[in-house]
């Protein structure tokens, strides 16, 4: 057995190497922030490729280039004249349909210039023009042997700027009779227009 100072129970120190102390941080500021066993953010940046916490949270990390700047919104700017144009016809079409009615202008009545004979029927002509506009007109006729029409209604189409409206009255018997016919518009503005006539029989 040889007594070289040699012990089974012991090691050299040359064996294994303890571990050192982690270097205390170059300035505090709340918590310290390890990554992995050991590490210390003064390690981590002393290692000089390895990016430290300041660098990630700010998105600054070496040999990153910056992120390039939003791109406007191109698409939205290249339709922006269509939708405009759009919108435009939708509004000038809701407009015609339900924009403002039609308004009456004038109204004249015309009846027979020479007498009617015998048994003959009167052709009365309300004319009505109008700023040819859609909508209505509601008139009646009254007459005056005292009759009065029923409430009537005649239809205007956009561009229409004239309504001819007709009454029909029918005489018999001889004699002779000084005849007038009123008509009344009630809508879309209230007017009125009267025309005369005479019967001759006999």
């Amino acid at each position: 057995m040889n007594d070289d100072g040699y012990s089974a129970t012991e090691l050299g120190s040359h064996w294994f190497e303890r571990p050192e102390p982690d270097p205390a941080p170059d300035r505090r500021e709340g918590e310290v922030l390890r990554f992995g066993p050991g590490v210390t953010a003064a390690a981590a940046r002393r290692a000089g490729n390895t990016p430290t916490a300041v660098q990630i949270w700010h998105g600054t990390l070496p040999g990153t280039p910056p992120s390039p700047p939003a791109r406007p919104r191109r698409r939205l700017r290249r339709h922006a004249p269509a939708a405009l144009v759009l919108a435009a016809v939708l509004v000038f079409l809701a407009w015609r349909e339900y924009g403002p009615r039609a308004a009456v202008r004038d109204v004249a009545v015309t009846a027979p210039g020479s007498p009617l004979g015998c048994d003959g029927t009167a052709d009365v002509v309300g004319v009505v023009r109008t700023d040819g506009r859609p909508g209505t007109l509601t008139y009646h006729w009254e007459r005056s042997d005292g009759t009065r029409s029923a409430p009537l209604r005649e239809t205007l189409v956009r561009g229409q700027e004239e309504a001819r409206l007709h009454l029909l009255w029918t005489f018999h018997g001889p004699g002779t009779h000084r005849a007038a016919a009123r008509l009344v518009i009630t809508s879309p503005t209230p007017r009125t227009a009267e025309g005369t006539f005479t019967y001759r029989c006999g």
